[in-house]
């Protein structure tokens, strides 16, 4: 029996709010599975961004801070 039947056969055994409770437990784990995947895709597209930029090393100074006049 495939792992989805099973689940749905043994979910119809359980009363009403336990199903209920089972919905908001499958809920709570696609957000969760949702989460991880943007965060793998924002460190994915910061390294992309910052890919080349680590070998550049540019040094400044003080007299390279400009500070906007009043």
């Amino acid at each position: 029996m495939a792992l989805k039947d099973e689940i749905n056969r043994r979910v119809q055994d359980l009363p009403d709010q336990l199903q209920a409770e089972v919905l908001d437990f499958v809920e709570f784990l696609l957000q969760k599975a949702n989460a991880g995947e943007e965060h793998r895709w924002s460190t994915m597209s910061l390294a992309s961004a910052m890919r080349g930029m680590e070998e550049d090393e540019v040094d400044y100074s003080p007299a390279d801070i400009k500070v906007p006049l009043e």
